[in-house]
């Protein structure tokens, strides 16, 4: 039998877990977790969305990141169809948006208690579960992308007593937040959070505050946009010079030097980069054995933030 010691550093299948082990919602997880967002790019090969997320339980990793509108429920559904109860993998949702197909946008914000109560049902129908470990209420408070307007500014409190009450249902183990400001999570904390997704990345660091609550309280950071640039406006880390300087020095790429800056930053980081590229997804793994001596973390610390919050209406 394996040593408790030896066991945290595992996943189910006996892999290594990405990363080395985080903390999620009371568990132990990959640090290196998957984004599945991308998968919707495969919608036309269903053979090779499902590939891939077998390829992510024998790397190591065992926390996946979802949500019923990435891809209007395709991206569920393969997650439904690839995962078995064996793998003991970590799958986590969120609402506060439905698709759009017809919008200016993918698309909508869905705010109101009712939806995100709807939200959470949609979730668990397509995954073919009773209970999701965690779901993050995506809020408009802060980051890139939607904001409220109308009926879909809805105060903190009516949310939460939603999504209290769905935990308390025990459909839901834990409630996380997302897009939210320092303010928005102190009011928040009294509900017990596990986990803060946030815009944040080596060239976005305006939430340092934010980070340095969630790490007090044990909260999970787990940012999204981790190396920027995901619209036209927003800095890209891997065009950084510091950054390419240190992938260079390394024998690494800038994205995996961006995404290491990142596990070295913080110890409650967890990261969910996304790919549809089986080659991706292992240099995505690959990120957990680049070390960052005292040196290159100083000179990737000496880089100015300069988030662009870019919004829509």
């Amino acid at each position: 039998m394996a040593s408790p010691a030896r066991s945290s550093q595992v996943t189910a299948s006996g892999a290594p877990r990405a990363g080395g082990s985080g903390r999620l919602a009371g568990r132990t997880v990959s640090r290196i977790g998957f984004g599945a967002m991308q998968l919707e790019r495969l919608h036309g090969d269903r053979k090779a969305a499902v590939a891939l997320l077998r390829r992510c339980v024998e790397l190591g990793i065992d926390h996946i990141d979802t949500a019923q509108f990435y891809g209007d429920g395709f991206v569920n559904d393969v997650i439904r169809e690839a995962l078995r109860a064996e793998d003991d993998v970590m799958v986590v949702s969120k609402v506060g948006a439905e698709p759009d197909p017809g919008g200016p946008f993918p698309l909508r914000l869905a705010q109101r208690p009712e939806q995100l109560r709807a939200g959470v049902e949609d979730n668990l129908k397509a995954l073919g579960v009773d209970r999701i470990p965690l779901v993050n209420l995506r809020r408009t408070d802060s980051g890139p992308g939607l904001r409220a307007r109308g009926d879909q500014v809805v105060p903190l409190d009516d949310q939460l007593a939603v999504m209290t009450a769905l935990r308390d249902e025990g459909k839901i183990g834990a409630v996380g937040l997302s897009s939210v400001s320092l303010d928005v999570l102190r009011r928040a904390l009294p509900a017990g959070i596990a986990c803060v997704q946030n815009a944040y990345s080596l060239l976005a660091r305006t939430d340092e505050d934010l980070l340095g609550l969630c790490e007090e309280e044990g909260i999970a950071w787990v940012p999204y946009f981790p190396l920027g640039g995901a619209f036209d406006g927003m800095p890209k880390v891997t065009d950084e010079p510091a950054v390419r300087a240190a992938a260079r020095e390394l024998g690494a790429t800038p994205a995996q030097v961006g995404l290491a800056w990142l596990l070295h930053h913080a110890p409650n980081v967890l990261l969910i980069p996304g790919t549809a590229d089986p080659g991706h997804l292992k240099a995505n793994v690959a990120v957990g054995e680049v070390a960052l001596d005292e040196a290159t973390l100083a000179a990737l610390d000496a880089v100015p933030s300069r988030p662009a919050d870019v919004a829509f209406d």
